[in-house]
């Protein structure tokens, strides 16, 4: 089970890098677009930016930013006190670890659960975005589905001290 989990959290986070690099793409075209334009304009003419722009990136970030939360868990990769914790005995620090896993599942499930709400109220208020019109609440499930992948992953990891290889 761990291994679908750890895979589950490497793609993941690979789907959130490609949509990373998507943003910079269409960042750097509408940039250059913006210089060109000014180039142009010096000769009467004119380039025009990508239209809806920001709601691409907008959309876009907002799902490939929480992709890489179950990665970073199954790699232990978040903030530890060690200074403070390591001078408690091992079994303390395995408590204390167990207890921060649990919370850590318990917020990203409740995140998720609020994300449900905020993605149904978009739907049925069917927002879409200023300029291309697009549906906002499908934009919700990368997200929710990374907070709840999130959770799985740091409860296996109460189970067992067990690291992403």
């Amino acid at each position: 089970m761990n291994a679908i989990l750890w895979r589950a959290a490497d793609l993941f986070a690979l789907l959130g890098g490609v949509i990373l690099l998507l943003i910079v793409l269409v960042t750097t075209t509408n940039t250059s677009a913006f210089i060109l334009d000014r180039i142009a304009g010096a000769f009467g003419a004119d380039v025009s930016g990508l239209p809806g722009y920001e709601d691409f990136v907008q959309l876009a970030i907002s799902g490939a930013a929480l992709m890489f939360f179950p990665f970073c868990q199954a790699n232990r990769g978040h903030v530890a006190v060690e200074l403070f914790m390591d001078r408690f005995p091992e079994t303390l620090q395995r408590g204390f670890d167990r207890l921060w896993l649990l919370l850590t599942a318990g917020i990203a499930l409740f995140l998720a659960y609020w994300m449900v709400f905020g993605m149904l109220e978009a739907r049925d208020d069917t927002a879409v975005t200023a300029v291309l019109g697009w549906l906002i609440w499908p934009f919700y499930l990368p997200g929710i589905a990374s907070m709840v992948l999130w959770a799985l992953v740091a409860l296996a990891q109460i189970r067992a001290e067990v690291r992403h290889a």
